[in-house]
């Protein structure tokens, strides 16, 4: 029950203030969400990951174990996906958003608050837990744009955007300048930690925006799929992370902090690619809200099964 009124308490309802801000004011205001979107993509999500890249400090082993575990675990979801996929006979773009809402998880302002509090602040599964968020972040940007437009654009137009997207830039950068040591100017550091901390809110309330221009919070027609999204997501995440954990032999704090990793809601990267490449747009933001409270109970199963 503790661990159940904490995320309720300390990730569910913050959450749910800013996205209900984001919807009472699009509706006074009639805000811009496309330019939210751009402001989210190309400024305040390279922020973070530069920041968070830069600052923590990650083992060859851990690095590898964490590449390897998120390879097979997405591999398997995409397999599940697939099945589900043909059995619904989705269209390019629904095929697309369904994948989305699957493949990519809040890692990032549900992902390491999570992993705080199951694992006390340990060092060791909070760089799990970025290096997973690295990665969500990475494939939202290729694998995610390339999804949303391949039905409707050729291989040259969505190359041309994905190699504009500052994310798969910024994380090299910031692996190199930490391994050799390199510190940054006063005035750049603090910039970026501006920067940085605007993205979980920004990226919250573009959701709430999103929200706010559908005629209904909840729609009957896609309540079916963002059934099935959030089921996939919440319950399928987990136990096929337990099964790649298993396959890879991995125990103790790193098999406990990737399974808590892979329980996670729906990201908002999902939302913010259905709105800048207008795709899909309700159903990717009704799987983020519903699967956000959902994930209240199937979390804290997760977190209380595992015993950590």
């Amino acid at each position: 029950m503790d661990i159940f009124l904490h995320i309720l308490w300390n990730n569910v309802l913050p959450l749910s203030v800013i996205i209900s801000l984001g919807a009472f004011l699009h509706r006074i205001f009639n805000l811009d969400i496309k330019t939210l979107s751009k402001l989210n993509f190309y400024l305040f999500s390279p922020a973070i990951m530069f920041e968070l890249l830069y600052e923590t400090s990650i083992s060859l082993q851990v690095f590898g174990q964490v590449m390897l575990f998120f390879v097979l675990f997405m591999l398997a979801q995409y397999v599940l996906l697939e099945v589900v996929v043909r059995m619904r006979r989705y269209d390019g773009g629904k095929r697309a958003a369904m994948r989305n809402s699957v493949l990519f998880y809040n890692s990032a302002n549900y992902g390491i608050p999570i992993n705080q509090l199951a694992f006390s602040g340990n060092a060791y599964t909070l760089s799990v837990q970025i290096l997973i968020m690295m990665l969500q972040s990475l494939i939202p940007n290729t694998y995610g744009i390339y999804s949303v437009n391949a039905h409707k654009a050729n291989w040259r137009e969505i190359r041309k955007v994905i190699l504009s997207m500052p994310v798969i830039y910024v994380i090299p950068v910031a692996f190199l300048l930490h391994g050799l040591r390199v510190p940054l100017p006063e005035f750049v550091n603090i910039s970026v930690g501006y920067l940085s901390n605007a993205f979980i809110g920004t990226a919250l309330f573009t959701l709430g925006v999103q929200l706010g221009s559908m005629t209904s919070i909840i729609n009957r027609k896609l309540a079916v799929d963002v059934g099935i999204a959030s089921a996939l997501r919440l319950l399928a995440g987990p136990l096929l992370a337990w099964g790649v954990v298993l396959v890879m032999g991995l125990d103790g704090l790193m098999a406990s902090a990737l399974i808590v990793s892979s329980a996670v809601p729906t990201s908002l990267s999902s939302v913010l690619l259905a709105v800048e490449f207008d795709n899909e747009k309700e159903f990717a933001s009704q799987t983020v809200l519903i699967s956000t409270v959902l994930s209240i109970v199937t979390v804290t199963a997760v977190i209380y099964l595992l015993r950590v």
